[in-house]
C-alpha cells in the first residue's frame, strides 16, 4: 500500500473525510461586554471598532465586522439603516448555527433568532428575562425592518455618542418582555435614558449584535 493510501485509510478511519465541508466560520455574535459606558459608543465607529476587537480576540479578526445600528438624520447627516450595512449573509453564530440566510430572512419570521442562538463571540449565552441581572435589551436604534427608528423626542443617544438624556431603541434577544413589541429582537422598546445605569435600569448592559459584513 502506498504512502498515500495509508494517509488517506487513516484519515477515514478517524472520521476525518477529506473534501467534507467544515464548520462554517462565526459571522455572527453578540458583544459579550460594550464599552461601559452606556449608549456612548463612539458612533458607528467606535461601535464596529468594538465589534472588530471582541472578534479578534476569538480568532475571527480575519474578518470585517460592523455592528447592527443605525443611526438617524442629524446636522445634515442622512439617517443610516442597521439592514444596509451587514453585508448580505448567509451568518451563523459561533457554533456554527444559522441564523439567518440573508437581510430579508433575516427580518423575517423565519430567522434563528433566540436566546439559545444568540450567542456572544465566545458562545455563552447572555441573561435574559427571569435571570438575575437581566440583560435582554439590546442596543439597535433601529426598527423591525431593520430601518432607523424615528419618533417624536427620539434622539438615538445622540447617534451613540451620549451617555446622558436621551432614549435609544433596543430589541429583546430572548424575545420576551415588556414594550410595543415585546417578542422582538431588534425592536422591542425605547430606553429610558442612555447612561450605564439607565441601561441596566431597563434590563440591559449596553449590548449590541456584530456581522462579518465580508468572508
Amino acid at each position: 500500500m502506498t504512502k498515500f493510501a495509508v494517509v488517506l485509510v487513516s484519515a477515514f478511519v478517524v472520521g476525518i473525510q477529506p473534501g467534507l465541508h467544515q464548520d462554517p466560520p462565526t459571522t455572527f455574535f453578540i458583544t459579550s461586554a460594550g464599552p461601559g459606558d452606556g449608549a456612548n459608543l463612539g458612533g458607528l465607529e467606535g461601535a464596529d471598532r468594538h465589534c472588530q476587537q471582541l472578534a479578534q480576540a476569538v480568532g475571527a479578526g480575519d474578518r470585517e465586522w460592523h455592528a447592527y445600528l443605525s443611526t438617524i438624520d442629524d446636522m445634515g447627516r442622512a439617517s443610516v439603516h442597521a439592514r444596509d450595512r451587514i453585508g448580505s449573509g448567509p451568518w451563523h453564530n459561533v457554533n456554527g448555527t444559522k441564523i439567518a440566510d440573508n437581510v430579508d430572512d433575516l427580518h423575517s419570521d423565519q430567522a434563528n433568532l433566540t436566546k439559545e442562538t444568540i450567542l456572544t463571540e465566545k458562545g455563552d449565552v447572555v441573561n435574559g428575562r427571569g435571570d438575575s441581572p437581566n440583560m435582554h435589551d439590546i442596543l439597535t436604534g433601529s426598527n423591525m425592518d431593520g430601518t432607523a427608528y424615528t419618533e417624536d423626542g427620539y434622539n438615538n443617544c445622540s447617534n451613540w455618542s451620549s451617555n446622558g438624556d436621551g432614549n435609544a431603541r433596543v430589541g429583546h434577544h430572548d424575545r420576551q418582555g415588556g414594550g410595543q413589541n415585546p417578542n422582538s429582537w431588534n425592536s422591542a422598546h425605547s430606553s429610558r435614558g442612555c447612561s450605564q445605569s439607565a441601561l441596566q435600569g431597563t434590563g440591559g448592559n449596553g449590548f449590541f449584535f456584530c456581522f462579518a459584513v465580508g468572508r
